[in-house]
């Protein structure tokens, strides 16, 4: 037996010293000692490794994009604007020209922390009643499949406005692989395929929908078919020649406007032109010596991923071990409280005062801890937001990038639910989101992801809904370390403090913290919510303990997917790369 543990050490030494001599230089700084602890050599799951740079995104010929512009010199913020458009052609499940998301920007001169906010915003028209029945109840089908449903789109006011204050590219080029994407097509991938075919139905209520997105035999796309999109190229190359201008004004705007008025719309001319993109400066926190730099409201994922990381910081657990029964009862305790304070405080920060300094202090976060029975599971019926009182689709996307120079992007967008409200503009060739149903419709009502909300996330025209998108840069000695971000709804601030407990708690490596199982509570409904691989033992442990975990008609525990963070690390001279796996389109890409 000796022998076979000695020859396979010479193995390992002489396999070490081959790779050394044909691998590129990535690979070979990948193999010393330094390295090989962050990336966690010997790990199930490993990174994509480059020395130039890093996209990651949940969509393969999107993420290509990306690292085609850095290849080209651009910046990480060249390389976001590239991606976002590029998935509104390859990606329209979330991607998108018709939503509206956020961006975190930290650039590598140490100084410029930033967020630019281009969610989508209420129409003039727009009320605090407009999704109720004639009982006062609210009508989900208006809410979220209807034209009224749908915010004016805030996508490429956003990625423009990133471009001219951070980017160094012209907008030409920028544009162009979008454009010849949906001029030339491009092979429909898997996830794709299968999203269209589940989506037949609700494409049916919307003529321009149905031709966008199936044969005329009424069958939608398969896997490795071409898919042209003459009418989104032609929208694409008005951006491209005239900015902003060239969609919320002009032809473009003349579409929207008309697509609005086939139905009970809301959207004007007036609506598109005084649409605007704003910067804000991004909510800040810390954890264990890393700064989390997050998106501010009227997006809550930021300040409660760092709420979150505040009352985990008072924990030992990494003692407790990630995925054991005494984490995620502490992790479960915390987001029960951290959802509570979402329902009650969060909203639009132009139009409510939204307490974000308290909701992020440790003190707090202390005094939340303090509540928390170790033994045994709250009840979320006896939870109430915790503060004094005072004067977002599961199909959202996001991608991340950090360049070599040092600048990071963490970027999440969406159309809400999956193809938006299912309708397009008619001749632009895009799907309109329908944003309206993050709205607080009715207090106390939950949205479609069962998020309740309070007035201060009521509908008002000019105002922008309440979002859990969370895209974060993580800086370590001033200097970009971790950019991440996912999709899934109310899902998403759980998934992203997964993601950075994984990493900056348990140790792994960014393809390993990536694939790690994940688990979701939100105060109401008050259930644990569990993906495959968390044990049945220790959820029975839980269960003991008086958590509630779904389960099938044969007793066993229901899982489900909980997001898909893409994301990049920088350390040791080394970019690492990792696109869930949960979504096989995804891809993290080197330039």
């Amino acid at each position: 037996m000796l022998r076979i543990f000695n020859r396979a050490f010479q193995y390992a030494a002489a396999t070490s010293l081959i790779l050394s001599l044909i691998l590129p230089a990535a690979a070979q700084r990948a193999t010393d000692p330094a390295a090989q602890a962050v990336i966690g050599a010997g790990s199930r799951f490993q990174p994509v490794i480059s020395e130039n740079g890093m996209v990651a995104a949940q969509e393969k010929i999107a993420a290509e994009t990306g690292a085609q512009i850095l290849r080209q010199g651009g910046n990480a913020v060249d390389a976001a604007v590239a991606t976002g458009f590029a998935l509104a052609v390859t990606h329209p499940t979330a991607g998108n020209l018709g939503g509206g998301g956020f961006m975190v920007i930290a650039l590598a001169d140490k100084k410029t922390l930033t967020s630019i906010d281009y969610r989508e915003t209420a129409p003039a028209a727009a009320s605090r009643t407009m999704f109720l029945n004639e009982k006062g109840d609210v009508d989900t089908n208006k809410a979220r499949y209807s034209r009224a449903s749908s915010g004016v789109p805030g996508t490429v006011a956003g990625l423009l406005y990133a471009l001219d204050h951070y980017g160094t590219m012209p907008r030409e080029s920028i544009l162009a692989p979008a454009i010849r994407l949906a001029e030339e097509g491009f092979k429909v991938p898997r996830g794709l395929a299968f999203a269209l075919a589940q989506s037949t139905a609700r494409f049916g209520k919307d003529a321009s929908s149905v031709a966008y997105f199936e044969h005329p035999d009424g069958q939608p796309y398969r896997e490795g078919e071409i898919l042209k999109q003459p009418d989104l190229a032609k929208t694409l190359r008005a951006i491209r020649d005239n900015g902003t201008q060239g969609f919320y004004r002009g032809d473009v705007a003349n579409l929207i406007a008309a697509e609005m008025q086939k139905g009970d719309g809301l959207i004007t001319l007036d609506d598109l032109k005084s649409y605007k993109a704003i910067e804000r400066a991004p909510v800040r926190g810390s954890y264990r010596g890393y700064d989390i730099i997050s998106m501010p409201p009227p997006s809550s994922g930021g300040t409660h991923v760092i709420q979150l990381l505040n009352i985990l910081e008072g924990y030992d657990l990494k003692k407790l071990g990630s995925n054991t029964a005494d984490t995620i009862h502490r992790l479960v305790e915390a987001m029960r409280r951290v959802y509570a304070d979402r329902s009650k405080y969060m909203g639009d920060p132009d139009f409510v005062h939204v307490p974000v300094e308290a909701l992020v202090s440790k003190v707090y976060a202390a005094k939340l801890r303090e509540g928390i029975d170790l033994t045994h599971a709250s009840k979320s019926a006896d939870i109430s937001p915790g503060l004094p009182p005072l004067n977002e689709g599961v199909q959202t996307t996001h991608f991340s990038i950090i360049d070599k120079q040092g600048n990071a992007v963490s970027n999440t967008y969406t159309l809400n639910l999956a193809f938006g409200s299912g309708f397009s503009v008619d001749g632009a060739g895009f799907l309109l989101n329908n944003e309206m149903d993050d709205f607080s419709a009715k207090p106390g009502a939950p949205n479609a992801f069962g998020l309740v909300g309070d007035e201060a996330n009521s509908i008002a025209p000019g105002k922008r809904p309440l979002s859990s998108m969370a895209p974060t840069i993580v800086l370590k000695d001033g200097v970009p370390f971790l950019a991440t971000g996912s999709p899934g709804g109310s899902t998403i601030i759980t998934v992203v403090l997964q993601e950075l407990l994984n990493v900056l708690t348990f140790d792994l490596n960014i393809a390993e913290a990536t694939a790690e199982p994940r688990i979701h509570h939100q105060w109401l409904p008050d259930v644990v919510i569990s993906e495959r691989g968390v044990s049945d033992d220790t959820l029975r442990l839980l269960e003991s303990r008086g958590f509630i975990l779904p389960k099938n008609d044969d007793g066993s525990f229901q899982h489900v997917i909980l997001g898909r963070a893409n994301s990049v690390m920088y350390t040791k001279g080394l970019f690492l790369g990792a696109a869930d796996t949960r979504d096989g389109d995804g891809a993290a890409v080197g330039p």
